[in-house]
């Protein structure tokens, strides 16, 4: 009886140990592919980030390096942790940087994508905001799509400028933001280096926008149909105030 006991005791022991790490899958960091001589495009994800606000500009940008004879553009996303971001359709991402720890490339184009909690408890992350406020001082171009507009408008960054969100969000926008110049009933507005688009499917009208800024009409085109999407900015509502640096 006492040998049963002692093994069924030792039996108890190793059976509520915790598992071995030896077969434990572990996710390998992402090493960016930051190739020198190339704009910097970060994507500002987070939990509940929007699929298509974050992938429609990240196809635009990231086909830049397919053209030929021009400064294409590194793209990689950034959030205030390594570990796995969950889009608000369930998606699992890896995000390339912590902007809170981590030595970030110098950003020349900074994308706020529109995510779940850009109306509410995003806007309390001052840490997050810090990080847009400051990053926006150096960049060349500053983009936000659908409530990413949210954001930009709590850095104080669109306090002079016109600018547009989400279609359905654009009352809530005016009274959050009383004093901003809000336009409504149109794709994107282009004032300065801030480009605040109205989001979803038509995120990519305001990516292609800004590569017609960058490297012409003709080149525009050619990563346009490349994702089989007819480009005409000619047929595109807009408001452009003006082009930036």
């Amino acid at each position: 009886m006492k040998y049963f006991t002692a093994t069924l005791f030792i039996f108890c022991l190793f059976s509520c140990q915790q598992p071995s790490n030896e077969n434990a899958i572990s996710v390998p960091a992402r090493q960016p592919d930051i190739q020198p001589a190339r704009y910097n495009a970060a994507f500002l994800i987070m939990d509940g980030v929007y699929n298509t606000e974050l992938t429609a500009p990240y196809d635009i940008f990231q086909h830049t390096i397919f053209r030929d004879s021009i400064k294409s553009m590194n793209t990689f996303l950034v959030a205030n942790t390594l570990g796995p971001i969950t889009s608000f359709e369930g998606i699992r991402l890896l995000p390339d940087y912590n902007y809170i720890t981590d030595e970030i490339p110098p950003i020349d184009i900074l994308i706020v994508p529109s995510a779940e909690h850009h109306l509410d408890s995003d806007l309390d992350d001052h840490a997050m905001i810090d990080f847009v406020k400051k990053t926006a001082e150096h960049a060349m171009f500053v983009t936000s799509h659908c409530d990413g507009a949210f954001v930009l408008a709590k850095a104080g960054l669109l306090d002079d400028v016109v600018s547009t969100t989400f279609p359905g969000d654009i009352g809530k926008y005016k009274k959050m933001f009383p004093h901003l110049d809000v336009r409504d009933s149109v794709l994107f507005v282009h004032d300065g280096k801030y480009i605040t688009s109205a989001g979803g499917a038509k995120s990519f009208e305001a990516a292609l926008y800004l590569t017609e800024i960058m490297y012409g009409k003709e080149i525009t085109q050619r990563l346009a149909g490349g994702l089989v999407i007819d480009w005409d900015l000619g047929q595109v509502p807009c408001v452009i105030v003006g082009k930036g640096e």
